[in-house]
């Protein structure tokens, strides 16, 4: 991890937590949540007016772990699942490959997914800004970029 990256972690914690209720209102769990959280990098796009986004070029690679998780366990969505699906007769379709768990497409996973990730990078931003730690991650990510 590179040093403004890990000038950003405290925050990251906090932000986890403001973050939590728009994970619930998602289709994800909390823990297809970490899945995605996983394979998605944090960068700053510095061109004129700097900010901070999600890199999710790797979500589409583990949406079909994040599947395999919601498979699992069908009650972790709080039923959500099993309302979608069809119940017992659904999760068995599912688990024979003839189904959904949750009636969502793989790439609309990746779509909400994405769109959580930059959502989150935007709280994130703020919250640096807020504290104003954001300039000091900026200079260092610019010391790294120039090195």
């Amino acid at each position: 991890m590179s040093d403004w990256q890990d000038r950003i972690v405290g925050a990251r914690m906090t932000v986890d937590t403001e973050f939590a209720d728009r994970v619930e209102a998602s289709s994800f769990t909390r823990q297809e949540w970490g899945l995605v959280m996983t394979a998605t990098e944090f960068d700053i796009d510095d061109d004129g007016d700097p900010r901070l986004y999600a890199d999710t070029e790797k979500l589409a690679d583990i949406m079909p772990e994040v599947e395999r998780v919601s498979e699992q366990s069908p009650m972790a969505a709080g039923g959500q699942q099993e309302q979608s699906s069809g119940g017992v007769f659904g999760s068995l379709l599912s688990s024979l490959g003839l189904g959904g768990s949750s009636g969502t497409s793989l790439d609309e996973k990746v779509t909400e997914a994405e769109e959580l990730t930059q959502g989150y990078a935007r709280e994130l931003q703020a919250h640096l800004e807020a504290n104003g730690s954001w300039e000091e991650v900026l200079t260092a990510y610019r010391n790294e970029t120039e090195a």
